[in-house]
């Protein structure tokens, strides 16, 4: 699943933006039910973050917002806003590639899906394909400074 969100990402990344990538699949199937890539800067959305893009065709497909069953793979570590979006959606795992010392809410600032104050938690597994993630960001932000 990390492969196909660094496909998406590739896609995001050849249309100028920053290349992130994100699926939700079924976990006991395998099945994928949603996926996205960062389209911010196309749509002028801030919101258009590829967690978020990913979560809400899932919920489509499945037609219930709760993903208990769920897994959710994305190629960054999820920011505050994709990060609470993760517990409200109920979902039941978030596996990341590299982690974000800038904006990232799942351990690096902040641990919001790990919050024992909320009414949901999920615990991250970070690190998965981590050197193909950073790569392609860095090459990506490299590109854009020169």
């Amino acid at each position: 699943m990390m492969a196909r969100a660094l496909d998406l990402a590739r896609q995001a990344g050849a249309i100028g933006e920053v290349p992130v990538g994100a699926v939700v699949y079924e976990t006991a199937t395998g099945s994928v039910l949603g996926e996205g890539h960062n389209l911010r800067h196309t749509h002028k959305d801030p919101t258009l973050h590829a967690e978020l893009i990913a979560i809400r065709a899932a919920a489509l497909a499945l037609g219930d917002w709760r993903l208990n069953a769920c897994t959710l793979v994305v190629t960054l570590e999820p920011c505050p806003m994709c990060a609470g979006l993760i517990v409200n959606a109920r979902l039941g795992r978030v596996v990341f590639g590299c982690p974000d010392p800038k904006a990232g809410a799942c351990g690096s600032l902040m641990s919001i899906t790990t919050d024992a104050r909320l009414n949901h938690r999920v615990t991250p597994i970070a690190g998965v394909m981590h050197q193909e993630c950073a790569d392609l960001l860095r090459s990506f932000f490299r590109d854009k400074r020169a």
